[in-house]
């Protein structure tokens, strides 16, 4: 029964409030995943690999694994990326994957990026997972249990070396994914890809010369659901190490760790401790983080450090 309710909750947690994008703590090192404009914008090719392991403790909570990879070409004004997550949550599973183009206007300190994403979205549920008491129910055997879809994001981010802005939009077709049908009563059911809009912004100011503060916010908004905030206050220390607290609105404060271990990879880790109903039944969220960064075209750009 307690497997049941778990399951109930995170499927009214992801549908009901229409939260239907993936949740990062270390979103400052993952923004491709938020804004296409983003591609390019390290000034190296760029990957990353998150595995995030929300409410540990309660079955059925979601478990997010992201890829993302980006790079400028030899003409500086373009950038590609790739995107790919996979995000569980209960009987529920979503894929997304996309590609990335983005044309950047070159300023003497500052870059002008415009990115749009195309690719698919796939969402699959295993109703084994549900336990029914009537395992043979036809409502149950006629699922539809996968649809793919055509999905595509825009975004515009606008920086220079210490600091950057963006603003974006995700699901930008608002498709429906089936979720099931009944061969009785002609009845089907979906969820709508609402599109999600997103606010970027962060800094690196010197404090002294071994020390960085690096503040960062994010901004969600989608359709049916409140905004949520995430605001973010880190200090970096002698281009090594990285400490910060995040701030999710209303609902947890993140602990952030970040080590360069050199060579062009660095290391991330992230605890969340939750402030709603859910606090007593979890022991937090997890997040691990790998980057890593090489010059593939040799112009000697800066590798360490990386403000953003």
């Amino acid at each position: 029964m307690k497997k049941i309710y778990t399951i109930l909750f995170c499927l009214l947690s992801s549908f009901l409030y229409a939260q239907q994008d993936a949740l990062f703590t270390q979103y400052m090192y993952n923004k491709l995943e938020f804004n296409p404009a983003y591609a390019g914008s390290s000034e190296v090719f760029s990957t990353d690999l998150i595995s995030r392991f929300q409410w540990v403790g309660i079955t059925g909570a979601p478990k997010t694994i992201s890829l993302t990879a980006h790079t400028p070409l030899r003409n500086r004004h373009i950038g590609l990326g790739f995107s790919a997550y996979r995000d569980a949550v209960g009987p529920t599973v979503d894929y997304n994957i996309m590609g990335t183009f983005a044309y950047r206007i070159i300023f003497p300190t500052t870059k002008l990026c415009f990115g749009i994403s195309a690719g698919i979205k796939y969402y699959d549920i295993d109703w084994g997972l549900l336990n029914p008491k009537d395992p043979g129910d036809v409502e149950l055997n006629n699922q539809v249990k996968n649809k793919a879809v055509p999905d595509a994001d825009f975004g515009i981010y606008y920086y220079g070396k210490y600091f950057y802005v963006g603003v974006s939009s995700k699901h930008l077709l608002q498709n429906q994914i089936t979720t099931s049908s009944s061969p009785t009563n002609d009845k089907v059911s979906f969820t709508k890809l609402y599109r999600h809009f997103y606010g970027l912004a962060g800094g690196a100011i010197p404090l002294r010369e071994d020390i960085i503060f690096m503040p960062s916010l994010l901004v969600k908004y989608v359709q049916n659901a409140p905004f949520q905030l995430d605001l973010t206050g880190s200090f970096m220390f002698y281009n090594n190490l990285v400490l910060g607290v995040s701030y999710r609105s209303d609902q947890a404060v993140g602990l952030i760790l970040e080590v360069n271990l050199g060579k062009g990879f660095s290391l991330g880790y992230s605890y969340d401790i939750w402030f709603n109903s859910l606090k007593a039944q979890n022991q937090g969220s997890h997040e691990i983080r790998l980057g890593y960064d090489i010059d593939l075209f040799e112009k000697n750009r800066m590798l360490s450090p990386r403000y953003f």
